[in-house]
């Protein structure tokens, strides 16, 4: 019978390695084997907002940026309605797999667990906080036929009257109407808040003089009371800001603990691998420490971030807790 070399059945060292290689992709946990080859497709960015508001304008700005990082496609989706929280609904049931990311902001991820008592989801356990990238601190405006020139002269006035402040928001449940909640309580007045279905609506409101009062983000409202048509009697910033130097701060007005801010961060669905989630985070980082993006928001009359996925996670937590106290505070029932 003829021998056969034992040679004959020993691998190339190209099998070897191919061997090799399958055998450790094998060992890996399955979400590091998967996360191994992401991105290798287009990934989606929702936002529950409509085009040039500011969770939006984050959206796009970052997400020309991000697709450069990533070396994929990243594409914004607007998925609005009921204060941004139908975005956050459709992400908790969207695949855990990286491809579908959720920019939301302070209002459909830490107000509306206390202030919604059927909320059809729970942000903390369904989303996965990825980076905080922007905050926008907020404005109180009011038209500019209004006999108020300052927080004081609208306390003092809302304090001398019957009846409550008609107060335009952009929804319930949103910032800007908790904002307008603690800053009546603080205040010693009652409001009766007008919700609208978007800002542009609020805003409108006001410029028509429809509303007495609101609060907008500096990033919308500053070309509104740049342009003569409304007025800016506070900002909630624990400092002035250097783009409207002339408009005070509430604790120059007094009034120190009505100091929010509607901050917009990147989430994902619970269960995305770890892995993933790490390379979302770093991209996003690098992002916005690009110069054009910093720029480009910095101007916008946003504050630019880009934290870790630890401190994120930490924040919203926090500012969960934060945001259940204030709404206890006012006395509301859930909606």
């Amino acid at each position: 019978m003829k021998t056969i070399p034992s040679s004959s059945f020993a691998p190339s060292r190209r099998g070897v390695l191919t061997l090799t290689a399958a055998g450790l992709l094998t060992a890996l946990p399955a979400g590091l084997a998967f996360a191994q080859g992401y991105p290798d497709r287009a990934v989606k960015v929702s936002v529950g907002f409509p085009p040039g508001t500011a969770p939006d304008v984050v959206a796009r700005v970052v997400s020309i940026k991000l697709a450069e990082k990533l070396k994929q496609p990243v594409t914004v989706e607007n998925r609005t309605g009921a204060g941004g929280q139908i975005a956050v609904q459709l992400a908790t049931k969207s695949p855990a797999d990286g491809y579908n990311v959720l920019l939301a902001e302070v209002g459909s991820i830490s107000i509306a667990p206390s202030a919604f008592e059927n909320l059809r989801y729970d942000p903390l356990k369904e989303l996965v906080a990825v980076s905080e990238v922007a905050r926008a601190n907020f404005l109180l405006v009011v038209p500019v036929q209004s006999p108020y020139k300052t927080v004081e002269e609208l306390v003092s006035g809302m304090k001398a009257r019957q009846g409550k402040v008609n107060f335009a928001t952009f929804g319930a449940g949103t910032p800007g109407h908790f904002g307008a909640e603690l800053f009546a309580t603080q205040g010693g007045f009652k409001i009766e808040a007008i919700h609208y279905r978007s800002t542009g609506d609020a805003i409108t409101a006001i410029v028509a003089g429809d509303a007495e009062a609101a609060f907008v983000t500096t990033a919308l409202g500053m070309a509104q009371v740049n342009g003569g048509k409304m007025r800016a009697l506070a900002t909630t910033a624990g400092q002035r800001s250097s783009l409207m130097p002339e408009v005070a701060t509430f604790a120059e007005a007094g009034l120190p603990k009505v100091n929010f801010s509607s901050w917009i961060a990147f989430f994902v669905p619970a269960g995305t691998p770890r892995a993933i989630v790490a390379t979302l985070n770093t991209a996003i980082v690098d992002v916005m420490g690009d110069a054009q993006v910093r720029s480009t928001l910095g101007e916008g009359g946003f504050q630019v971030l880009g934290t870790s996925q630890a401190d994120t996670e930490k924040m919203v937590k926090a500012d969960t807790q934060r945001w259940a106290d204030i709404v206890k505070g006012t006395g509301m029932k859930r909606f």
